[in-house]
């Protein structure tokens, strides 16, 4: 957004200052905050409930206290003050403001200017990532030293199978002792030797097969039980998930909801069966207060997953929260980008 700019005053440093980093924590719990206010609009919204007065209060006072009008930021030596008092002017619009679509568009822009505001402190901190000392340049080259590939190759040593089968040998051989055949003995008792050596083999194998066999399905079954037990009960976008329900069985309920004429729900729902199977793969963390923004921007780094995401996302927006009507070829191509997200990351 262009409206969302850092704007700072220069002036020499005096008096005690946020360091850049703590000034980019700040800003951090301040998105956050911005996050649950636009939960908490959209779910008033949508649900037709009074404001939570005691709710909305704790989520104003974290972003003011995270955000002051005014505060000193250390940069290069210097200190920089930020103007942050259009904050201060959007929350008492917010509180003073009675209908919900006006505070819903309020709350949108309080997160989508802090947004802008981080990125512009990335900005910032990229140039001093990039000028390294040579100090650290050494230090780089020596962890790339290090590495196993410019190492001296070790000694191979046995494999746990090749262990395993040489005891297994030495067992045979001590209690099965190979008969001392005379040399010039007829080949028929060297072959009955070897044919029966086999034969003990395979009993062997036969027997440790039978176990794994008959206790193998126990092992597992409690290996799954224990699975899901630890992964308990999950909240998505303020939906509660139970332990046993998957991204598929989501996706299921999602087109059933499209096939009854709910297709708004089921773009919602589809969003959650997408964040799901996101978690299951370990490419996203879940946690309560995070907002669709969020997860997206936990996959930023994977530019095939992000481009597909991003679009999903702005379909969940525009038809969720926006309340814009929702036909068969919105959900069309919901279920198209769907595939292809989860299909980027396998």
């Amino acid at each position: 957004m262009a409206a969302a700019v850092f704007c700072v005053l220069f002036f020499p440093l005096t008096g005690s200052a946020k360091t850049l980093a703590e000034y980019r924590r700040s800003l951090n719990s301040a998105n956050e905050s911005a996050g649950r206010l636009t939960d908490y609009v959209h779910e008033a919204a949508a649900s037709g409930t009074p404001s939570n007065a005691e709710r909305e209060n704790e989520i104003l006072n974290g972003l003011r206290k995270n955000l002051p009008p005014k505060e000193k930021v250390e940069w290069e030596g210097s200190s920089v003050e930020t103007d942050n008092q259009w904050l201060e002017t959007k929350l008492k619009a917010f509180e003073e403001g009675k209908d919900w679509e006006k505070r819903r568009l309020i709350s949108v822009e309080i997160k989508e200017r802090i947004t802008a505001i981080e990125k512009k402190i990335d900005e910032l901190e990229k140039p001093a990532l990039s000028n390294r000392s040579k100090d650290e340049e050494k230090r780089r080259l020596a962890e790339i030293l290090r590495r196993p590939e410019f190492q001296k190759p070790e000694v191979q040593q046995e494999t746990w199978f090749e262990k395993m089968q040489k005891r297994i040998g030495d067992w045979f051989n001590q209690k099965f002792p190979r008969p001392d055949i005379p040399q010039g003995t007829g080949q028929g008792l060297q072959s009955l030797s070897f044919i029966l050596q086999i034969l003990v083999y395979a009993a062997v194998l036969g027997f440790i097969a039978f176990l794994i066999y008959r206790f193998a399905p126990y092992f597992a079954g409690r290996f799954r039980r224990r699975e899901k037990e630890e992964k308990g009960e999950r909240v998505i976008l303020g939906e509660k998930l139970a332990a046993d329900e998957d991204a598929q069985t989501l996706f299921d309920e999602a087109e059933a909801m499209a096939r009854d004429g709910n297709l708004r729900g089921a773009i919602r729902k589809g969003y959650i069966a997408l964040l799901c199977e996101l978690s299951d793969r370990k490419i996203i963390g879940l946690a309560q207060h995070k907002t669709n923004r969020d997860y997206l921007r936990d996959v930023r780094k994977k530019q095939p997953l992000y481009q597909n995401m991003n679009g999903l996302t702005v379909s969940f927006e525009r038809h969720w929260y926006g309340f814009e009507t929702a036909n068969e070829g919105d959900w069309q191509e919901f279920k198209e980008n769907y595939q292809q997200a989860i299909s980027s990351e396998k």
